[in-house]
């Protein structure tokens, strides 16, 4: 999944009525529609910057892959053959 993330401040809703958040694990939430339960956004419990699944944008987002992460658990149907770095997990 390809994300982007703000600092939580720069973030703003035109509407927010159907935004549900879940407590995903002790330290992060997950933001879903209420209505389709698209995955909208994820976020550290306290922490300043909101992550935004970049399929939820409108194009053109001149977004660019900077890095794979999780690498150690991707599936073997695919390969990452790009000179991007590649990290085990999160950091």
């Amino acid at each position: 999944m390809a994300a982007t993330s703000t600092p939580a401040a720069n973030l703003t809703f035109t509407s927010s009525d159907s935004l549900t958040w879940y407590r995903s694990s002790q330290s992060a939430e997950r933001g879903f529609c209420a209505r389709c339960g698209g995955n909208l956004f994820w976020r550290l419990v306290g922490g300043d910057s909101v992550s935004i699944m970049a399929g939820t944008l409108d194009t053109p987002t001149q977004l660019k892959i900077t890095e794979h992460i999780f690498v150690g658990d991707k599936s073997d149907y695919y390969e990452l053959t790009d000179a991007l770095p590649k990290k085990i997990g999160w950091r």
